[in-house]
């Protein structure tokens, strides 16, 4: 699960996706655990729920280049992206408001064109955050 965003600006509504993920971490009792992984260049967590194996994700580089974390990540616990799940912002939704989508186009998304790209599929699940149109 990767908290997309721009990790030096957190606290932002552009970075939502890392606040969900601290509030995940809280609710599945690791947030103490989080550590920066340098092979990956995000701040990483490890948590079990329901029976599956979790990893947290939050990329410590900008929105632009949050995919080269996801995919690095990926790489070394063996993940393919159908079984990546992104958080982000998105502006066309009310402040609030979440959907889940599988797959498609980054409708505009910066950090979701990167994390595309960067896995060279669009099958990543992703949970959009409203943030409506401050």
């Amino acid at each position: 699960v990767a908290g997309l965003g721009n990790y030096g600006l957190r606290g932002t509504r552009h970075s939502v996706g890392m606040a969900v993920l601290d509030q995940l971490a809280r609710q599945l009792a690791v947030a103490e655990g989080w550590r920066t992984d340098r092979r990956c260049c995000a701040d990483v967590a490890l948590a079990a729920a329901h029976g599956l194996e979790l990893v947290l994700l939050k990329p410590r580089r900008l929105m632009n280049l949050n995919g080269l974390s996801v995919a690095s990540a990926a790489e070394i616990y063996g993940l393919r992206p159908e079984d990546i799940y992104l958080v982000h912002d998105d502006l066309d939704k009310a402040l609030g408001k979440v959907a889940i989508k599988l797959g498609g186009s980054a409708r505009g998304h910066n950090g979701v064109r990167s994390c595309i790209s960067a896995l060279h599929s669009n099958e990543m699940r992703r949970l959009r955050v409203g943030i409506g149109r401050p």
